[in-house]
């Protein structure tokens, strides 16, 4: 059986860059790089896939700002310093042995929960997503298993649950319900984690929940009513798309771990 390892590429390098408090410069972005190219080897290393999905944004526009023009509308744009490097970082990984998968209109994530949900579909091994995002914990469901690369550790449906209150399963609409500033996703206003939690577990889905918060008198009942259509726009937004054109064949992402040695 094979095991594939989908890298969400700029969640490492971008927060490589931002563990650095200093100015922006050329330097900064150079050194992020090489701590970057060296997590990516020990990805490799640690997990000794045969295929490597490494997605990173595309960048600009995407399917997303067509539901919502005011997505991610607060989220700082990536240094340019850092932007114009990204290319020859592309040619290193791609030195290592790697095809890097960068769709324009859709995010990494949706490359991800492609190619993860293909890979599992067709019976072809193991999943491992190296990512801390969110949303990408929601693939849980299907098969997959996230590996935390800045702590070491796996996240799988119990993680979840501890974490965030409920299974994998209804993981997305917790997070629709309460948004993500960092994405300007609305969610219900002022309902967090825990309060989601809460209605997921006592009604099982946003439906239910929608369909009781007529009878619920409180202001919880309020702001469920008052936010009913960004709720369901939240949840679109959220959800991640399953059927991107990559553009790679399985053969095209296989990996020969002779050349990182």
């Amino acid at each position: 059986m094979g095991k594939l390892l989908a890298i969400d590429g700029l969640n490492i390098v971008r927060r490589v860059y931002e563990a650095n408090v200093e100015p922006d410069t050329s330097a900064k972005a150079d050194a992020a790089l090489r701590h970057s190219l060296a997590s990516f080897r020990k990805l490799l290393a640690t997990h000794q896939p045969t295929h490597v999905l490494p997605a990173f944004d595309f960048g600009g526009h995407t399917w997303r700002h067509d539901l919502y023009a005011r997505y991610r509308e607060n989220r700082e744009a990536m240094p340019s310093v850092l932007k114009e490097r990204l290319p020859d970082f592309y040619a290193q990984l791609s030195e290592l042995g790697l095809h890097v998968v960068s769709v324009p209109e859709v995010e990494a994530d949706d490359v991800i929960a492609t190619g993860v949900l293909r890979w599992l579909a067709e019976g072809r091994g193991e999943a491992i997503i190296a990512s801390t995002d969110k949303d990408l914990h929601t693939l849980i469901a299907q098969g997959a298993i996230v590996w935390d690369h800045f702590k070491g550790e796996w996240h799988d449906s119990k993680w979840v649950e501890s974490k965030f209150g409920v299974p994998p399963e209804m993981l997305g609409d917790l997070l629709a319900l309460m948004g993500d500033v960092s994405d300007s996703i609305p969610g219900v206003s002022k309902v967090g984690v825990k309060t989601a939690a809460k209605l997921l577990q006592s009604y099982g889905n946003i439906e239910r929940i929608m369909a009781g918060a007529g009878i619920l008198k409180d202001t919880l009942g309020e702001k469920l009513r008052k936010d009913k259509d960004q709720l369901y726009l939240s949840r679109q937004l959220v959800e991640l798309k399953s059927d991107v054109r990559m553009g790679v064949t399985w053969n095209m992402l296989a990996f020969d771990a002779e050349h990182v040695r």
